[in-house]
């Protein structure tokens, strides 16, 4: 638990109410011009938090990615709500999500009971913000790289990582190149001297962390039994979202397939509509995980639409929460340190990679798409503008195009 003194440091002259005020406004923002995907949010984060806010050091942000990429769920959201936690505490972690996380869950809640024959997806405003994504993330991974890969070993090791990335696609690829990069980073660096570490000031006890842990393995291996005594009601939906969101490792884009076995079989969406709400989820700003909120709708209406919310986020609440107060200690670690060395670098490369695929591959198809995305990229890199005022150019740029 935080000291007084410790709390006056971390919230300052605005005290508890300004700073979660703060964090909600900025979640807010990001929530509603972050569109791209998990790593273009990544990216997002990385301009507002870190470079415009510097809420916490480049190689601490780098280091929590580095987690949330090894742990399963929406990396991007458990990125979010990291930042938040140890900006405000585990309100500021709820305040985080919401406000980065509720703008598109309201968004997919009207596109299941009023929209779901518009083609949103296709629409030209909508490719032009895909066009800020690249650019935005393209300036995320040039920044990450230049501090955790600025060397001939650590280049090698992310172009290493990105090529074994799109080249091995698997739902364990993710994992098994952190992992590799880890003992890479372990024996390569094991002698070498270490940076020392901001330490970071997690107000969450470790008792906390570790009953978050065992709530979230107890949820896990519990619910499948209860849900079998159940006749209808709320227990089946939650049960399915949960371990939907329990499973996933590597983004958004896994938990469809696994999403879909779990409510087409199950009568509560037809396969039609789900593909439409699939689209209309790609369309929004925010984690591809609000799809469940479009789901969650057709399968119960409003309630079922916070259910299933709650249930697919849950489990990424419980597992950063319950990591956070070991990761920060072993972070210090010198021997961590090493393994976090190669698993940077690695993440750099895996951002390179989704940069491509699946980015670059459904964004930049004509030459007017490259030239748009690197006047994108020169607005906000060279001429420093900010981020919302690309998402405007874009939205106007892809409304251009269509029209070209």
């Amino acid at each position: 638990m935080e000291s007084k003194e410790q709390a006056a440091a971390r919230y300052g002259s605005k005290g508890k109410a300004g700073t979660y005020l703060e964090v909600l406004a900025v979640s807010t923002k990001l929530g509603l011009t972050s569109f791209g995907g998990p790593v273009a949010h990544i990216g997002y984060f990385h301009n507002e938090y870190i470079r415009r806010r510097k809420w916490m050091d480049e190689r601490s942000y780098a280091d929590l990615v580095a987690l949330c990429q090894f742990l399963p769920g929406p990396a991007s959201s458990q990125v979010g709500i990291g930042i938040g936690v140890i900006r405000g505490g585990l309100v500021g972690g709820l305040i985080a999500w919401l406000g980065f996380t509720l703008p598109s869950v309201v968004a997919l809640v009207l596109f299941a009971l009023l929209l779901q024959g518009m083609d949103l997806g296709n629409a030209g405003w909508i490719h032009g913000l895909k066009l800020v994504a690249v650019a935005i993330v393209a300036h995320a991974i040039l920044g990450m790289g230049q501090k955790l890969a600025p060397d001939r070993s650590r280049a090698t090791l992310a172009i290493a990582a990105a090529s074994i990335a799109l080249l091995w696609q698997s739902v364990f690829s993710q994992v098994g190149i952190i992992v590799a990069a880890g003992l890479f980073g372990l024996w390569m660096y094991r002698k070498a001297e270490t940076p020392e570490v901001t330490d970071l000031n997690i107000p969450v006890k470790r008792g906390v962390a570790l009953f978050c842990l065992v709530l979230f393995a107890a949820l896990l291996a519990a619910l499948p039994l209860l849900r079998q005594g159940a006749v209808g009601g709320w227990l089946p939906l939650f049960d399915s979202f949960y371990r939907s969101g329990s499973l996933v490792f590597g983004g958004g884009h896994v938990v469809l397939p696994l999403l879909e076995r779990e409510v087409v079989p199950a009568g509560w969406v037809n396969k039609e509509d789900f593909l439409a709400g699939y689209g209309a989820a790609q369309a929004v700003p925010g984690p591809l995980f609000t799809f469940a909120a479009f789901l969650g709708t057709l399968a119960g209406g409003i309630s079922g639409a916070v259910i299933a919310t709650a249930a697919i986020f849950l489990p990424a609440f419980l597992l950063i929460i319950g990591t956070l107060p070991f990761w920060n200690a072993m972070r210090r670690n010198p021997k961590v340190q090493g393994a976090l060395v190669g698993i940077n670098a690695a993440v750099v490369g895996i951002l390179l990679a989704a940069l491509y695929d699946p980015l670059w591959t459904t964004t930049i198809l004509s030459p007017a798409d490259f030239a748009m995305a690197a006047v994108f990229f020169l607005m906000l890199v060279f001429w420093k503008l900010p981020p919302w005022v690309i998402v405007i150019a874009g939205a106007l740029g892809g409304t251009l195009l269509t029209l070209i």
